[in-house]
């Protein structure tokens, strides 16, 4: 068995505490926003302005006009706010957001990151994601364990274009939990999905990584 994307988020869920101003990037990260606890008061926040996201939109509640970073439409919250773009970043850049939640398309051992271009294909760009990775204090990755051709996305060495160097906290897959307490310490399995022996993540990981004890 493997964890679904929405039990992946539900997972990166449980690392937000109160009082967070939080980043979630676009893909699986978004998810998050549906898996926040009751009883902990955090405020999500987008590049494109907006502060204070709620959860996504059912269709009846669908405003086309309020949308986050990644174009998707979102919900308001009582509380919600608008500031420019420049604001936005300022947040980020002057380390006010404390945790950030992104995609990847590669993770090294050392921290890296590489979630922004494959070269040869067409894409959007960075948007925030250097912005980011530089300016956030705390970067937890949700990804697939393995891209669409099987070969491991937690690698020895990213081999695409970095976002960012040792800049990972934590990696959270299909198949498991990986963490460090800090930059200058290797990656720990601490947690796998049901019915995924430590085995299994072994083969499917070709970065090296300590292991929690039982």
């Amino acid at each position: 068995m493997s964890w679904t994307r929405d039990q992946m988020a539900a997972r990166a869920a449980q690392e937000l505490r109160d009082g967070y101003y939080v980043n979630l990037g676009i893909g699986i990260p978004t998810l998050v926003a549906n898996h926040v606890a009751p009883d902990i008061d955090i405020t999500l926040q987008s590049e494109n302005g907006i502060l204070g996201l709620g959860a996504f939109p059912t269709e009846a509640e669908v405003d086309p006009d309020i949308i986050n970073a990644g174009k998707q439409t979102v919900t308001e919250l009582d509380r919600t706010s608008y500031v420019s773009s420049a604001d936005s970043f300022g947040m980020i850049r002057g380390g006010h957001i404390q945790l950030s939640v992104l995609g990847a398309m590669e993770v090294a051992e050392n921290g890296d990151l590489a979630n922004w271009m494959v070269p040869g294909k067409m894409v959007k760009g960075p948007g925030g994601a250097m912005d980011l990775v530089a300016g956030v204090r705390r970067i937890i990755v949700l990804m697939d364990h393995l891209d669409k051709a099987g070969s491991p996305k937690f690698r020895r060495a990213c081999t695409l274009p970095l976002t960012g160097t040792n800049v990972v906290d934590m990696v959270i897959t299909n198949l498991a939990v990986f963490e460090r307490p800090d930059r200058a310490s290797p990656f720990r399995l601490i947690e796998r999905a049901p019915g995924v022996t430590l085995d299994r993540v072994r083969d499917a990981t070709e970065a090296h990584f300590e292991v929690s004890p039982a």
